[in-house]
């Protein structure tokens, strides 16, 4: 390959590394605004994050990348790039031909208003009025609406809600999520009515505790630590933090974890930063040869979720997990948890009970909450509902879905921070997740037969290396589908999750 072509990649990838510090910039603008932003400052971050926007927007389309990607892609050598570089290339590609696309002054109103649309539904959800939500809601949607329009022509989707799918899960389309979503929520189904005739029904009081915030924060240390998730040292890359809605952001060397604590329920922070701190593993974990280049990015949100889920879940509700995790976690809240017991408190937090709140969800019942914000997202997109409508037709759902009540529109409609933050296709990255955990689990068993007896001694390496080998190293090479097929040698399937709740829940609830 001649000197030229090679001078050309490397023009290429220098533009992508900009954009990629510029990315990481804008996402700790974010963060702060979510945990320790003061409430005066909102109109004041709205126009930062509009121009930072506006600002990756012009470098992003800059013509002298059309120029490189052609220039590259259409010289003899092209074919002599190895794999890496065409992916590099083909994201790079991708990300042009959507952002070229884009008006600026979309892009820029876009950031401009979720900034607001979050901060009023704050304030809307902590009066418990979706009225107060609703026009900034509704800006907010048009805005997305007409991103989606266009970017359906230039990724060639089916439908303008494929077109935001395809931002979180590339290649994924509503039809193939309803079908395997049919498969999921059928065997759900069916496991959730077993469960519930069981007489065999473990009590949440053991978890009533009172466990004080200060504790709280020290037992998210040591659970943060124990996954590999460093804080307090020299080589930490990472921080918790607190906000009303827990999320990751950051980048390789920074990546930054949240939660929120309560102080008559500290098992759900417990899992929250679990969950969190799944998210920062997998970001942390990729490839350092691969930093600032497109293909070191994570391959998607749904395996985003697959980790988040693993570790809150597969590995965080195992009793072999708190075999070895349980004493330290008693030691560090002395006295207040001095009265647990293992399998009592392994039984409670893996206790089944349909309930309105969705990152207080138990596995079985979770996906069907995501099921029910996918369904109502794809109509919002198809035109079939209102933003208005929205409150009625959540109610209705969570009724027949779940069997609850929902009391207001805080602990319903405007429970997630998603759509004021303008995050629409997201929300199926979640259940996709559940199913990929499945699947990754299942290969994981086979290949280290003896993983639970590691993890009942405390020893979480074998899982972590075997993470990063078989997913983590990966980073962006391939797209969601293939990535899949590449770890377990199948196909995207409910079943193997299904399957891992079938026997783990059958056991907990005797049938």
């Amino acid at each position: 390959m001649t000197n030229d072509t090679q001078n050309f990649y490397q023009q290429l990838l220098a533009r992508a590394k900009d954009l990629i510090v510029l990315g990481s910039a804008a996402s700790l603008v974010h963060w702060d605004m979510e945990t320790v932003m003061p409430p005066k400052a909102v109109s004041l971050r709205s126009e930062q994050l509009a121009l930072l926007s506006s600002i990756s927007h012009k470098m992003g389309t800059d013509s002298e990348i059309g120029r490189l990607l052609q220039t590259i892609t259409k010289s003899s050598e092209y074919e002599r790039f190895g794999e890496v570089e065409k992916r590099n290339i083909h994201l790079i590609q991708k990300n042009y031909d959507e952002q070229t696309a884009l008006p600026e002054k979309l892009v820029s109103e876009t950031a401009r208003q979720q900034a607001i649309t979050v901060n009023t539904w704050k304030q809307a959800k902590a009066a418990k009025r979706f009225d107060l939500l609703k026009p900034d809601l509704e800006k907010l949607l048009d805005l997305n609406r007409q991103a989606a329009e266009i970017l359906m022509k230039v990724k060639q989707t089916r439908t303008p809600y494929d077109a935001l799918i395809d931002i979180f899960e590339p290649k994924m389309t509503a039809d193939t999520i309803t079908l395997i979503f049919n498969q999921l929520q059928q065997g759900l189904k069916e496991l959730l009515a077993k469960i519930q005739v069981s007489p065999n029904q473990p009590g949440p009081s053991i978890l009533k505790h009172t466990v004080p915030v200060e504790a709280q924060r020290k037992i998210a240390q040591v659970l943060s630590q124990t996954l590999g998730y460093e804080t307090h040292t020299a080589k930490a890359g990472g921080r918790i933090d607190e906000t009303e809605h827990p999320f990751t952001e950051g980048y390789y060397d920074d990546v930054r974890i949240t939660t929120h604590y309560y102080p008559d329920a500290f098992s759900s922070s417990v899992f929250s930063v679990l969950h969190e701190t799944g998210h920062a593993l997998y970001e942390q974990g990729l490839p350092q040869k691969w930093k600032y280049q497109p293909v070191g990015s994570p391959c998607s949100m749904g395996f985003h979720e697959s980790q988040s889920r693993f570790w809150e879940n597969i590995i965080g509700r195992s009793r072999e997990f708190w075999t070895a995790l349980l004493p330290k976690v008693k030691q560090t809240a002395a006295p207040k948890l001095d009265t647990l017991e293992l399998d009592s408190f392994v039984r409670a937090i893996n206790r089944v009970a349909p309930s309105k709140i969705r990152i207080e969800a138990d596995e079985v019942t979770y996906s069907l909450h995501v099921i029910i914000r996918f369904q109502i997202e794809k109509e919002l997109f198809n035109g079939k509902v209102s933003v208005s409508e929205l409150p009625a037709l959540w109610n209705e759902k969570y009724a027949e879905y779940l069997g609850v009540k929902v009391q207001n529109d805080s602990e319903g409609v405007m429970q997630d921070t998603h759509w004021p933050s303008g995050l629409y296709g997201y929300f199926p990255t979640y259940a996709l997740g559940n199913i990929y955990s499945g699947q990754i689990t299942a290969t994981l068993e086979s290949d280290i037969q003896d993983w639970r007896g590691q993890v009942a001694k405390g020893n979480l390496n074998a899982i972590q290396e075997w993470l990063i080998s078989n997913v983590y190293s990966f980073g962006d090479l391939y797209d969601p589908a293939d990535l899949i097929r590449k770890v377990t040698g199948h196909s995207l399937d409910a079943e193997p999750y299904l399957s891992y709740l079938r026997e783990k829940y059958g056991g907990l609830y005797g049938f």
